[in-house]
């Protein structure tokens, strides 16, 4: 019999959960407060409700053998009170409990012994302490910073005065080589796996990935640190699921933990084509009980998100799509939002390629060529 497992949130993550799940061995139910959500646009069964919500989550839980989440910030108290009624949650309550807080992250790499950038813990990002710390250096909201939300890069004098309201982390800007991340696996047997590690781009501006490679170009020893680090800390964490750790890569090759996220992630998307199993169908294996599937890379590719075009607000367009080809490796993934915004991530392409570097040259050009615009602005 089919397992019933709820998920909290139905944006894209949820949808591409959805899309790799299989019907013979799992019903998925997603909880969201927009009716028309990435995954109501796919046919996947949504409950219209507030994930932060202590109610609308246990209701939402109530029929579910398993709730598991494709965002962090959720109710947790509604969380244990499913765990104390027997309900499978994964990642558990405590898990998100200290995922919710960028704070309580920091403090749990500390206390752990996992390498992570030099940090302070303020009750105010606008008060003296900031105003006297030495550019540069970042400020991060303890709560709800999401997709590139709630992070300031203070770069100069001129840029202090952004602040920010609330408790924040203070961590020195560090100067790194390199971006990477590792996606680790464990399942409630304790078998673990990790991707292999992938390098990132950022936008500036967004603060989002703009193009993520796979395999990251490092040297093995980095690698097999990212692989080891990642194992360790879903281990210490106890995690059930998958969870995504981002590193600064330092000049000397060394490795800091940046963030973490215990679900599905923008930095695993590529794994759908590029892997034997992705991130999806390895995170329902690790729920559900199943052992875990290989993570080899079965042919390089270059991730590169689809943002909402500037300065189009409105009913979203999509202008382009017929300049892919699956024939030559080239996959979209429209997450089917309907409203399009400066920023906003709309979608995203994989592109596999035998050469890297033909990989990301094919991506590049095909994130110019394939856009999302604003209805009305067309003419």
């Amino acid at each position: 019999m089919a397992q019933r497992i709820g998920v909290l949130g139905g944006g894209q993550l949820g949808m591409m959960l959805f899309e790799a799940s299989d019907s013979s061995k799992e019903e998925l139910f997603f909880l969201d407060p927009n009716p028309a959500c990435s995954c109501a646009q796919v046919g996947a069964s949504v409950t219209t409700g507030d994930f932060k919500d202590e109610q609308a989550v246990l209701d939402f839980g109530a029929d579910k053998d398993i709730i598991t989440v494709e965002i962090e910030h959720v109710h947790v108290g509604a969380l244990r009170k499913l765990k104390a009624r027997g309900k499978k949650v994964y990642p558990d309550p405590d898990i998100l409990a200290v995922i919710q807080d960028k704070g309580a992250q920091k403090q749990f790499y500390e206390s752990n012994g996992l390498p992570t950038a030099p940090f302070r813990l303020l009750e105010s990002g606008q008060g003296a302490v900031v105003q006297e710390e030495p550019t540069p250096f970042v400020l991060k909201s303890r709560r709800g910073g999401y997709d590139g939300q709630g992070v300031s890069v203070i770069r100069d004098e001129k840029m202090r005065a952004k602040g920010m309201e609330g408790p924040v982390v203070l961590e020195k800007l560090i100067p790194f080589h390199k971006e990477i991340a590792v996606i680790a696996a464990r399942n409630a047997l304790g078998e673990t796996k990790t991707f292999p590690a992938v390098a990132m781009d950022f936008d500036p501006e967004a603060n989002l990935v703009n193009a993520l490679y796979s395999p990251a170009d490092i040297p093995m020893e980095v690698e097999d640190e990212a692989s080891r680090i990642a194992t360790r800390l879903v281990q210490e964490l106890e995690l059930v699921g998958v969870l995504a750790v981002e590193f600064f890569m330092l000049g000397d090759g060394s490795l800091l933990i940046n963030e973490s996220a215990p679900r599905p992630h923008n930095s695993g998307h590529h794994t759908i084509e590029a892997n034997m199993t992705s991130q999806y169908a390895q995170h329902l294996n690790a729920i559900c009980g199943r052992s875990l599937g290989s993570t080899a890379i079965k042919q390089p590719s270059v991730m590169v998100n689809l943002l909402g075009a500037p300065g189009h607000i409105g009913k979203r367009r999509i202008l382009g799509r017929d300049r892919l080809d699956h024939a030559r490796g080239e996959f979209l993934h429209d997450y089917h939002k309907q409203e399009t915004r400066p920023m906003r991530k709309m979608g995203h392409i994989t592109v596999l390629d035998d050469s890297l570097d033909s990989a990301l040259d094919r991506a590049l050009k095909l994130q110019n060529e394939v856009r999302f615009v604003a209805e009305e602005s067309i003419s």
